[in-house]
């Protein structure tokens, strides 16, 4: 039940909408860390020159030497928001650490990227959490506050939704949902809600009742978590009630089972069910976990609630945590590119760029990379047949399509919104391919991110583009853009729904379309992938330690999983783990929790 809390309590609730959130399966594994890297969606480094069918090619690839000493405690490749909140906290913990990011930008899927004075998110738009503290913040903002960073944001509480049913604002809150579901789905469905909401809420209280801050990956936990925060949990089971408590025990199960337990078979509920599982997880009802469905509806069904953008763009998450780690000492390095891991006598000892030079970590190495790609930094010979071939059978998520755009706001409507979400068809599952579109304008609450009287766009389809079709295919090649016209054409589609007939295609200053060879390019991610496709009831993320001593992981391949709160909460983990349980204490009192 402990071990559900926590996960619950790490497994915080950001879309997918954004690129967040994915599969998490909870598990706490009793040890130190095991392997992962988040970088979902495409790092595209900064250019003046604009192509209408590729996003601008960057000399990052290129390793730069690195200046300074050429060694420290803990090595992290990749600075993603795993690898910086590892990175970040470790310096906080008045360790040497050197980030290593092969890109010419930090941040990996949550980095901004300017083309002509539109500055673009790559991948997370839809944000929450960032301005809570205390126990029952999210982990990246516990992080943010152990590093005494803070991010400016615009609150707001709704969404446009387009569905076979019609088009409305959904607006987040326990009671404003009721009306759409009357218009749209009736009486019956409004009832069925109702239940779902009451049956699940009271065990939203234990699920928040362990900060994500005092997790680490050894026995040490005990100490740091289950006893320091023991008597917060008895508080909140308590309060749950048997009813409750009974319903913690399905958190480790999937959400569909309470659903049915519930007896909810309204088709206009469980379609809006599976969606907002999709947009968590990745996943519909059945493969979702439910802690990760019970903690995103106390948050956006509960009294007060909001969703919070980041002013200046989801690189201004990056930059607060770059701050952080650069406050406390650490190093952060672009542009070196690690070619492999090295393994002497067994262990990590450092890593080798693609310039051939050396950098020695004389405490960890630690990898955000994802689990298939850590793996090809290794020598093969080292490491075990077992674990190699958990590795690659792990199943994928596929990965995505991308349009970011640029044109002038001039005759769009005046009551756009930030985000708007477009489901062709119930039918085919909200899950298939070229069925859901995501779209997002966050120029309309950062006006910064546009040049005046302008608009930024991001669009995509959230891991379901299927890498096959794509991975015979010459980039340079007529199939290959005939491919991504065909390909783009349902975003392009979705975009003039949702923007109105002020909008026009011809009129669009930047036409941006990627694709998964650009995910699988320019983030170095295998096959373009979102993450491990992990279903709730079939499989754990694994933990973050490797069977090669002083090698740990981060990212979304581990434990809790995909998405910015889970991958945030990975870094932390095997920050907290590579340092004593009185140091970790000493954090947590200074920080409040």
């Amino acid at each position: 039940m402990v071990a559900a809390m926590m996960a619950a309590k790490l497994l915080l609730p950001q879309f997918r909408f954004h690129s967040f959130s994915p599969f998490s399966t909870l598990t706490l594994t009793l040890r130190p860390p095991s392997i992962g890297r988040r970088r979902s969606t495409f790092l595209a480094p900064i250019s003046n020159s604009i192509d209408t069918n590729v996003y601008p090619s960057s000399a990052a690839v290129d390793s730069s030497p690195i200046s300074g000493k050429a060694e420290a405690d803990v090595v992290v490749i990749g600075s993603g928001i795993g690898g910086l909140c590892c990175g970040g906290l470790l310096a906080r913990y008045e360790q040497d650490v050197l980030v290593l990011e092969s890109h010419d930008l930090p941040g990996g899927a949550a980095h901004s990227f300017e083309i002509k004075g539109y500055k673009f998110d790559s991948g997370p738009s839809l944000f929450s959490g960032f301005q809570s503290r205390g126990p029952q913040a999210n982990p990246l903002a516990q992080v943010l506050d152990a590093l005494g960073e803070t991010i400016p944001c615009a609150n707001y509480d709704s969404w446009m939704v387009y569905i076979p049913e019609g088009e409305f604002l959904s607006r987040i809150g326990p009671t404003e949902f009721f009306k759409d579901l009357e218009m749209y789905a009736g009486p019956e469905a409004v009832k069925e809600w109702r239940m779902l909401l009451d049956a699940i809420l009271p065990m939203s209280a234990a699920a928040m009742a362990l900060p994500p801050l005092s997790i680490r990956g050894d026995l040490g936990v005990l100490s740091t978590a289950a006893v320091r925060y023991a008597p917060s949990l008895l508080k909140s089971f308590a309060q749950m009630g048997p009813q409750g408590a009974f319903g913690a025990t399905k958190l480790l199960r999937p959400f569909s089972e309470i659903l049915d337990s519930l007896g909810l078979r309204d088709p206009f509920v469980r379609n809006w069910v599976d969606l907002l599982s999709f947009l968590l997880a990745g996943v519909k009802s059945n493969g979702v976990l439910s802690a990760e469905m019970v903690y995103m509806f106390s948050e956006w069904y509960k009294p007060g609630c909001t969703l919070e953008y980041p002013l200046h763009g989801s690189g201004a998450v990056i930059d607060a945590l770059v701050r952080g780690l650069k406050k406390f000492g650490g190093r952060l390095t672009l542009k070196s590119h690690v070619e492999s891991i090295v393994v002497d006598q067994g262990q990590a000892i450092g890593v080798k760029l693609r310039n051939g030079q050396f950098i020695r970590a004389k405490k960890a190495v630690v990898s955000n990379a994802s689990m298939w790609d850590t793996l090809r930094l290794l020598p093969q010979e080292v490491v075990p047949r077992s674990y190699q071939d958990q590795i690659k059978t792990t199943p994928q998520c596929e990965s995505f399509m991308h349009l970011h755009l640029g044109f002038d706001a001039q005759d769009i409507r005046e009551d756009l919104g930030i985000h708007h979400i477009v489901v062709n068809e119930w039918e085919r599952g909200v899950d298939a391919d070229q069925n859901v579109v995501l779209i997002s304008v966050p120029s309309v609450l950062s006006p910064d991110l546009a040049p005046p009287g302008k608009h930024v766009l991001h669009a995509y389809t959230p891991g379901t583009e299927p890498f096959g079709i794509w991975e015979s295919l010459d980039r340079r090649s007529t199939e290959y853009k005939e491919l991504k016209a065909k390909r783009s054409e349902v975003m392009w589609k979705a975009v003039e729904r949702a923007l109105g007939p002020g909008f026009s295609r011809e009129k669009c200053e930047v036409k941006l379309v990627g694709t998964p060879l650009t995910h699988q390019r320019f983030l170095r991610r295998h096959r373009g992938t979102y993450g491990p496709a992990i279903e709730a009831g079939k499989g754990t993320f694994p933990g973050h330690s490797t069977p090669i001593p002083q090698l740990y992981c981060c990212g979304d391949s581990t434990f809790p999983g995909i998405g910015v709160p889970a991958v945030a909460a990975s870094g932390a983990i095997v920050a907290n783990s590579l340092v004593s349980v009185s140091q970790h204490s000493q954090l947590l009192d200074a920080v409040g929790i």
